[in-house]
């Protein structure tokens, strides 16, 4: 018998990532998994609530939006949360999802809903594979 899988959805409240919550919400409920949430300020702060909430759960997907403005903060929080994330996955050997999508603008982010459920997908297969 397969045990019943522990999935959390870290997501960031900062922008607007509900619709990108949802697509990786529902695809795990497709595989009738009810994920536990998080929610953290920003993007930033997913890489350490997962790396805190680590033992507790056999995979994560990480839920975000970060909008490039008119400063280079963008490239640099970007890197460090993905850094963070792969840093984690390798040394615990737990598969991240990533839908922490990277946009130029709230159009971009609107036509990226799908990297939920592609996130979502992608840590069910690690998991079962």
């Amino acid at each position: 018998m397969k045990k019943k899988l522990k999935i959390c959805i870290v997501r960031s409240m900062y922008n607007s990532t509900f619709e990108l919550f949802q697509s990786a919400n529902r695809e795990l409920e497709k595989k009738n998994i009810t994920a536990s949430v998080i929610k953290v300020p920003g993007a930033f702060e997913i890489p350490v609530m997962i790396a805190r909430n680590i033992k507790k759960y056999d995979g994560f997907i990480a839920v975000g939006c970060i909008i490039k403005g008119e400063t280079p903060n963008f490239s640099l929080i970007s890197n460090a949360i993905i850094n963070g994330i792969m840093k984690l996955s390798i040394l615990h050997k737990k598969p991240i999802g990533n839908a922490i999508i990277t946009c130029l603008n709230d159009d971009q982010a609107k036509k990226r809903v799908d990297k939920g459920k592609e996130a979502a997908k992608a840590v069910l297969e690690v998991l079962n594979g």
